[in-house]
């Protein structure tokens, strides 16, 4: 009985391989072992970076609200319990756009945050 050669399959998964390694650089986009390294490591930084952009737009959003609130005579956590204790349910990406976009509005957040701390 004849031996089976993996040429088709074989050519195959190395174009799969190669086409995700469009735009790689040198050899690594041209080469097969290379670019299968590369592509592993790649999809491993792919998936760490998914779960790091969450960490890093919440540390934008807090490093803006603490700056409004700053301007508006408080800090970042006594404002954050303020908010907690009036009562305010909007999350740190509303308050970081009202901040940059709405200083007016965030101001009145800011004096009802004063107010329930008051109390």
């Amino acid at each position: 009985m004849p031996r089976v050669k993996t040429g088709v399959v074989r050519r195959r998964r190395h174009k799969k391989i190669l086409k995700l390694a469009k735009g790689f650089y040198q050899g690594r986009r041209k080469h097969f072992r290379k670019a299968k390294e590369q592509i592993e490591r790649s999809l491993v930084y792919a998936h760490r970076d998914r779960k790091q952009k969450k960490r890093d737009f919440r540390k934008l959003w807090i490093i803006r609200i603490n700056a409004a609130t700053r301007l508006n005579g408080m800090n970042y956590s006594t404002f954050m319990n303020g908010v907690k204790k009036a009562g305010i349910e909007l999350d740190r990406k509303i308050l970081a756009d009202m901040a940059m976009n709405d200083a007016a509005a965030f101001s009145a957040v800011v004096e009802a945050s004063k107010a329930a701390l008051a109390k």
